[in-house]
């Protein structure tokens, strides 16, 4: 039997620099983190040794309502903590944070309210719309992890923190709450974080119990090859907690049948609406697929499902489910690529009789 300390001292010793952990939720994925920075602060003479975003990050931030006063001062109070000495950084250009909302199109603005002693930090943050700045407004739960996300992105460029603390960053579910269309931008402003930053860590750690996530990034991460790519630095794992009992296993173990969590996504997008990211998750079930049938090309699967046309729809499947294709906001499928995705998916399920429920 594992315990969770033990599974901690695991990670560390993987060889790759970058880890990609799924889980269920549940399966110990925060308990993960913090026996992770113990265990670090442990060997670097009780000092953190990295940087961390994860739910104890979101909880910093709570929402003071006003009740008393009909919600005329409503805002996102900011707790203190460890990292309020380096909220001066933000202070002196709220722009750093503005720049990551941006591919999340946000439909409202905010303005950072600092302690008047400005090195206390920032006491809260107040959102507002464009055409009434005076009036504050209480912002969604989406809406507010997003910005919790975009408020850490840019703490991560704070000098004094992340570059002192620069062993590692672990990154724990930063997609609570958000909808597809977020999760999406989210796992895109993660590999960029990666890419910047994998040639100055000795870790960076990615764990998460959403399959979207986890089988996009996965998908980038794999494929990222050439002298600057990360694919030969890469590790997908699966956490796994059986009564206590825990387990970092291969996702190619066999144990680990992600593939059919996704082809239930993939259903429920058909049903209701499709988006182009959406090959990106079709092209992880059919490598999944093609490697449990023992094929190294893809062309062979396709045309086993009963694809016409193999090579063409072979070249519009890879350009459709590139990373570079999904830049910035994800949109919708067009006709053609609404009929590409079904026919692909449609003849897949009916191949090999995959029942969902």
């Amino acid at each position: 039997m594992a315990t969770i300390s033990e599974t901690a001292e695991k990670l560390h010793s993987y060889g790759e620099s970058i880890v990609l952990i799924y889980a269920l939720n549940s399966s110990g994925k925060t308990r993960l983190s913090v026996e992770y920075k113990n265990l670090t602060k442990a060997s670097n003479d009780g000092n953190h040794a990295g940087v961390y975003y994860n739910s104890y990050s979101e909880d910093l931030f709570v929402w003071d309502n006003d009740e008393p006063n009909q919600n005329a001062d409503i805002k996102l109070t900011v707790l203190t903590s460890s990292l309020s000495q380096f909220h001066s950084f933000l202070i002196e250009d709220e722009n750093r944070i503005r720049e990551k909302l941006e591919k999340f199109l946000p439909k409202h603005n905010f303005r950072l309210n600092p302690y008047k002693d400005i090195e206390r930090g920032i006491e809260s943050i107040t959102f507002f719309n464009e055409d009434n700045p005076d009036q504050p407004i209480k912002i969604s739960r989406g809406e507010e992890r997003i910005f919790v996300w975009c408020f850490f992105l840019a703490l991560f460029e704070v000098d004094g923190w992340a570059d002192e603390q620069n062993a590692h960053i672990f990154i724990d579910d930063p997609v609570s709450s958000l909808d597809d269309h977020n999760i999406f931008i989210t796992t895109r402003t993660i590999f960029d974080l990666i890419k910047e930053n994998h040639l100055h860590k000795n870790k960076i750690i990615v764990s998460t119990h959403h399959i979207g996530l986890f089988s996009i990034l996965a998908t980038w991460l794999k494929n990222d090859e050439g002298e600057s790519g990360v694919s030969n630095l890469s590790r997908l794992v699966v956490l796994e907690n059986k009564e206590g009992d825990f387990r970092l296993r291969g996702t190619t173990s066999g144990l680990f049948l992600y593939h059919l969590q996704l082809i239930q996504k993939l259903n429920e997008a058909k049903d209701n609406q499709l988006f182009k990211y959406h090959f990106v998750l079709l092209r992880q079930v059919l490598e999944n697929v093609n490697s449990f049938m023992g094929s190294k090309k893809m062309g062979r699967l396709l045309a086993h499902i009963g694809l016409e046309n193999v090579d063409q729809k072979l070249d519009e499947l890879n350009s459709l489910s590139h990373q570079q294709a999904f830049r910035f906001q994800p949109s919708e499928m067009s006709q053609n690529e609404e009929i590409l995705f079904r026919d692909i998916f449609e003849k897949l399920l009916t191949t090999y009789n995959f029942k969902l429920s």
